[in-house]
């Protein structure tokens, strides 16, 4: 194996290894900060040895002795008993044997346990959401914070201090290393499912950019919401998240034309949908059901989503079924957002004329000044009614604020058809 070869193995190993061992070092430790650092000396250590010595038959169990190693001599050498670790340095006290390593060795148990009590620790409401995504695309997502900045297009330094302050806050408020428990576990949940289908919509639909798509961020949310459905195994959400993100996802090689530019979900060929992805999505929108999780909101979009992929062509699609999918959605998280789709169904099952009025009432809503789906959805309704100098006004209007290259040309595109 040559060097280059190595370093791609390491790479791939600390991608999936690495929330492990910083769940577990945090486990011990009770700071994210220092189990990172800790986590991040054992890779160190990885890249200066296994280019010479091959990568080892259990990576994971490697990089974790060596996590442990340096987490033993930083207690050695710098006795760490303020209050932070004081609980570390009453049982290392206790323990006059010199025996470390056996306090140590607790590291390997309840693996689990760890990974959940990290993704409820880097999805603390205590941090702001833009704090919580980078948090956990760090440390369960296994990304550089370069690799952060690049996916969501923004200054390495500014990814950096949003790390490191997320950090300083969950050290300062004291946030315990637990699973929470009665009702702020289910507000809890909602903050972690709600991190993760933000990275899974910046991959999907890119905000900003070049591309239309980011595949990476899609592959990272679907992994961190099936490692949350593993560990949350009676959570009808997590498996409605899981489901929605694997349906919408197995459309990613239609979604886009030679040249990188949209093509509509009407417009797709669907023979380049991934059908097995299709078919885990819809275990995983069964499994929710199964839990009794049928209005939660994640299910609901799955439910939606799984209408879509169901269809054999555009033209089966249940869209009076979708819209009444909508309207449960929308009872269940008012917002304008979902009415504004659901205007959409009710217009491909019942016509242009009777969904306009639904997108008219939202035009005074504040939240929806600057969401350049609006003016896209009502160009289209327009265009439709045959109302076409009203339709490029509203096409411009909204490639006048969409931030995303691709998207703004496409709409362009569109108001150039009204001509």
């Amino acid at each position: 194996m040559t060097a280059t070869d190595t370093h791609r193995a390491i790479d791939a190993v600390w991608r999936i290894e690495s929330a492990k061992l910083i769940a577990g070092l945090t486990r011990m430790v009770r700071d994210v900060g220092l189990a990172e650092e800790l986590a991040q000396d054992a890779l160190v250590v990885a890249l200066e040895k296994w280019p010479e010595t091959g990568v080892p038959d259990n990576p994971g169990a490697w990089l974790m002795q060596t996590a442990k190693n340096r987490a033993i001599d930083r207690l050695r050498r710098r006795k760490l008993l303020d209050r932070k670790h004081e609980q570390i340095g009453y049982e290392l006290e206790s323990d006059q044997d010199g025996h470390e390593e056996k306090f140590f060795d607790k590291l390997d148990d309840d693996i689990g346990d760890d990974l959940l009590r990290l993704v409820f620790i880097s999805c603390h409401p205590v941090l702001s959401t833009e704090a919580r995504v980078a948090l956990t695309l760090r440390l369960l997502g296994g990304l550089t914070t370069d690799e952060i900045a690049r996916a969501f297009l923004a200054a390495e330094p500014t990814i950096a201090q949003r790390i490191v302050r997320a950090k300083r806050t969950l050290a300062d408020a004291q946030v315990p290393f637990e699973v929470p428990r009665g009702e702020e576990l289910a507000q809890r949940v909602s903050s972690v499912l709600e991190v993760i289908y933000l990275v899974f919509n910046e991959g999907y639909s890119a905000t900003a950019g070049d591309d239309w798509m980011r595949p990476n961020l899609c592959e990272d949310a679907l992994r961190l919401g099936r490692i949350l459905a593993g560990l949350m195994p009676k959570e009808a959400e997590a498996f409605g998240l899981v489901a929605l993100m694997e349906i919408q996802a197995s459309r990613s090689k239609a979604r886009t034309g030679p040249d990188g530019q949209p093509i509509l979900l009407l417009d797709q060929d669907r023979s380049r949908w991934d059908r097995l992805q299709i078919q885990r999505g819809l275990a995983a929108l069964e499994r929710a059901v199964q839990l009794g999780g049928s209005d939660g909101p994640y299910v609901l979009q799955a439910a939606i989503a799984a209408c879509h992929a169901r269809a054999a062509t555009a033209q089966d699609t249940p869209w009076a079924r979708i819209a009444q999918l909508y309207q449960r959605l929308a009872a269940r998280t008012p917002s304008p957002v979902v009415e504004l789709n659901r205007a959409v169904a009710v217009s491909m099952a019942f016509g242009p004329q009777a969904a306009l009025p639904l997108v008219d009432a939202l035009l005074q809503e504040p939240s929806m000044k600057q969401y350049h789906l609006l003016p896209s959805v009502r160009g289209d309704l327009l265009f439709k009614l045959g109302r076409r100098e009203e339709a490029r006004v509203e096409f411009e209007r909204a490639a006048g604020l969409t931030r995303n290259a691709r998207e703004r040309d496409f709409l362009l595109g569109r108001a150039a058809e009204c001509a």
